[in-house]
């Protein structure tokens, strides 16, 4: 371990008198050494600089702290507890230490709290139960032709002879001309070439060749060739979908010769380590190396699920032919290390909405040469390609409904149209629905309040966590539910705000303002009271009016309202664990007749899976991308009118919910 060979007092004092500018100036002087931190409970040591911080270091470490604002020392989640050493930097009053502004002195040991470690067992819960059965009577509809856009087929070769003595290339580009493959242009990857002589003279002349469409119709490109004769084992034929989210990176593996899911895994996004929400991080990305790091973060995920998926079907990545990623337009751009900075600055322009395919390989995949990653096309800065891989999962390109498409999420997205017509916006909610910019929220994962229902007279409440363990905070579902409730009961106005009058010990005044005691200190995993202030319902009234402002103005901007809606789709897994009525009740979703309602669960993911099944989705989602008249919300007097007036419970406008006022 690093050993000071100076006093810290001595350091501080040079510094105080300028004698050393820093701490680095000591540790290059030799009066210093760099200290070691270690992280519990995973027991993960790093040497860190000292004038590092220790979110910083956890960072490197690849060690999870929550911090929602990105590190800007603004929200206070980064909660850790010194353990052994010692440290400079902003001591919490409830104890701990922040630690965006903690710096090591000397070797040190940090515990992270339990409400900061992700469990990945939360994103293995089975779909509820709406939205398994929506797509059970609905995505029975939907058939996809199986025919991916790399396709495999065997060929067999005349053996050369003097009388035919064209190069090994020639003869197979001559076979498939005659072939299977008449008046097809067929381009070839440079890789082939190394790979053709051995697999044709191994397999007495037979092979098996990949070839992907390429440029247009009546083109395709060969990617790959393989020995295809008795004795020679050829590789499956396999598919990668992937939705990339801002929170959850989730993954399948999809059989490309029918089509079928052979295994799924989920995990959470390590970007959430840089902030909660795409801005955040977009300033991240601005910082030196930034870039490069978020880049390397997501291919680190994808690296893992990637291999979580191949032990669990058995498959070798040999076998597998392409990759389909659906994500957010700023997703995308990390993910391809593409600048975002022109993303974060008026107009808000991205480098590309189409990106061409890519080598796998060349983006930091560990997979074989031949596999080429394909991105969802996207629409503008902050409507991606998520929304549109959803859209045509969900087959609304096809069908006449008038249909409201909203996926919720730290960057709420929502579509309105049908087959004949589609506009889009991004309405900015934050990330409150991930538990971001309130005290105990958190995502959701083991531990998390998901559910909570009050007694009506004495405001007890009843509440389950997510593995039904300890909690240790509140997610999405749980604190739409938790307000929806004290609103209900009467405990919370119109504004939001707690009556002070109520003969219950669970409403108080707290350090931070009035709040209410959702679990006490005894029951939790964290040692001290979950609470739910007025300052989080102030976050949470916001999100929930930025979303319904941005509905209202969508649908104002075609002449339209929501009594001309057929069908509202939810989509994301966070709205197939949102209770309708709760979230009706607070003015999240419109109060109109319940039947229009229908949880999708993740279309994105669904998306990238008919993407790698067949190339009409391909197709269609480019299409779809074009289609979409895109209203940017942020420069709209009207938006700003409907948001102002959707910052009560439910609205200020009683006749929009009469449901609720009744």
């Amino acid at each position: 371990m690093a050993k000071q060979k100076l006093s810290n007092a001595r350091i501080q004092r040079d510094i105080a008198v300028g004698k050393l500018a820093t701490f680095c100036d000591a540790i290059k002087l030799g009066e210093l050494t760099v200290p070691i931190v270690t992280f519990l409970p995973s027991n993960v040591s790093i040497e860190i600089s000292p004038d590092e911080n220790l979110l910083r270091g956890a960072m490197k470490a690849g060690i999870h702290i929550n911090a929602s604002c990105g590190g800007s020392g603004v929200c206070g989640k980064c909660l850790v507890y010194l353990e052994k050493g010692r440290v400079t930097g902003e001591e919490l009053a409830g104890g701990g230490w922040k630690a965006c502004a903690t710096y090591a002195l000397t070797d040190i040991e940090i515990r992270v709290p339990v409400e900061s470690q992700m469990d990945r067992k939360a994103l293995e819960r089975p779909l509820a139960r709406r939205a398994a059965s929506w797509m059970q009577s609905h995505g029975s509809q939907i058939h996809w032709q199986v025919h991916p856009i790399v396709t495999k087929i065997n060929v067999t070769l005349p053996q050369p002879s003097f009388a035919d003595s064209v190069s090994d290339l020639e003869r197979l580009q001559r076979e498939l001309a005659q072939g299977q493959l008449q008046g097809v242009n067929i381009a070839v990857d440079n890789q082939v070439l190394f790979d053709l002589p051995n697999a044709l003279r191994s397999a007495n002349w037979q092979l098996k060749v990949s070839l992907m469409e390429a440029g247009g119709f009546g083109q395709r490109r060969l990617i790959r060739v393989e020995s295809a004769c008795e004795g020679h084992a050829c590789s499956q034929h396999l598919g990668l979908a992937f939705d990339i989210g801002t929170t959850t990176v989730s993954g399948q593996v999809v059989e490309l010769e029918h089509g079928n899911v052979l295994a799924e895994a989920s995990n959470y996004n390590p970007q959430v380590s840089f902030g909660e929400d795409v801005i955040s991080r977009m300033e991240f990305a601005r910082k030196p190396e930034g870039l490069f790091v978020l880049k390397s973060k997501i291919v680190g995920c994808l690296n893992g699920l990637i291999d979580d998926l191949c032990a669990r079907t058995g498959a070798k990545k040999d076998d597998i032919s392409l990759i389909y990623i659906a994500a957010n337009t700023v997703m995308t751009h990390f993910l391809l290390g593409l600048e975002t900075k022109f993303l974060r600055q008026s107009p808000y322009l991205p480098v590309a909405t189409q990106f061409p395919p890519v080598r796998a390989a060349d983006i930091g995949l560990q997979i074989p040469n031949h596999v080429r990653l394909f991105c969802a096309p996207c629409v503008a800065s902050y409507v991606g390609g998520d929304i549109v891989a959803g859209v045509v999962g969900i087959n609304m390109d096809r069908q006449s409904a008038l249909t409201l498409f909203i996926d919720i999420g730290t960057n709420g997205e929502i579509v309105l149209g049908n087959q004949d017509w589609m506009a889009c916006a991004a309405c900015s909610a934050g990330p409150a629905f991930e538990g971001g910019g309130i005290q105990h929220g958190m995502r959701a994962t083991v531990g998390a309040v998901e559910v909570v229902r009050l007694h009506p007279e004495t405001l007890e409440p009843m509440s389950l966590t997510i593995g039904n363990k300890k909690a240790k905070g509140i997610c999405g579902s749980g604190i739409i539910s938790l307000m929806a409730g004290l609103f209900m009961t009467g405990a919370l106005d119109k504004q939001g705000k707690f009556r002070r009058d109520h003969q219950t010990w669970r409403i108080r005044e707290g350090r931070d303002g009035w709040e209410y005691v959702v679990v006490g200190q005894e029951a939790t995993s964290i040692g001290r009271d979950i609470v739910f202030t007025e300052a989080d319902i102030e976050n949470l009234i916001r999100a929930k009016g930025a979303m319904f402002a941005g509905y209202q103005t969508l649908l104002e901007s075609v002449g339209m309202t929501f009594d001309d809606l057929e069908r509202v789709v939810l989509a994301g897994n966070f709205g197939s664990y949102l209770d309708l009525e709760q979230a009706i009740t607070i003015g999240f979703l419109p109060d109109i007749a319940r039947e229009k309602f229908f949880f999708a669960g993740n279309t994105s993911l669904l998306g990238a899976k008919a993407s790698c099944v067949t190339s009409e989705a391909i197709k269609r989602q480019k299409t779809v991308a074009e289609m979409m008249t895109h209203f940017d919300l942020s420069g709209n007097p009207s938006f700003m009118e409907h948001y102002m007036a959707a910052l009560f419970l439910p609205h200020t406008e009683a006749s929009l919910f009469p449901s609720i006022a009744q």
